[in-house]
């Protein structure tokens, strides 16, 4: 399945929606006001929280632990590089990396070695706009937050 996530950039807070390839809203994710670090709750539109995504604090490098139902499902943690961001991610939905050009904003999220899902970032005058083409195979809510973790981690300016 394709999806669209669309950011708006002179937000007071992080929120925006997903929609699917049809243009079909499937998620909102919501951020919170006021809080120190990134916070963010991604809901299916009846509002049903699927997944808790927040930024952990007074790191040297960016980290982010993801919850389902109050339980760590993943954490992710930019690794040291000079070229170009890598990230250490360790989930309990299997072993991902990426691979890919970030300064172009197109990568590839891979799986326990298969291409779990390929993201491209696009920019339009008051927004960003990523594709991302999940597996039919992968749970769509996951990996969507993941690419959001890893938009956070490269294109905030707050980082």
């Amino acid at each position: 399945m394709k999806y669209m996530i669309r950011q708006k950039i002179f937000s007071f807070r992080d929120s925006f929606l997903i929609k699917n390839e049809f243009g079909e809203d499937c998620f909102k994710v919501t951020g919170r006001v006021f809080s120190f670090g990134n916070k963010l709750t991604l809901t299916d539109m009846q509002d049903r929280e699927l997944f808790y995504i927040e930024q952990r604090l007074f790191h040297f490098l960016p980290q982010y632990t993801i919850y389902q139902n109050g339980t760590p499902m993943a954490h992710v943690k930019r690794a040291f590089t000079l070229f170009r961001p890598s990230f250490d991610i360790t989930s309990a939905y299997g072993d991902f990396n990426i691979d890919g050009n970030f300064f172009a904003y197109d990568f590839t999220v891979f799986k326990n070695g298969a291409p779990a899902a390929i993201v491209s970032k696009k920019w339009f005058s008051f927004s960003d706009t990523y594709g991302v083409s999940v597996s039919d195979n992968e749970n769509a809510a996951f990996i969507l937050s993941l690419v959001i973790v890893l938009d956070m981690v490269c294109h905030n300016n707050n980082q």
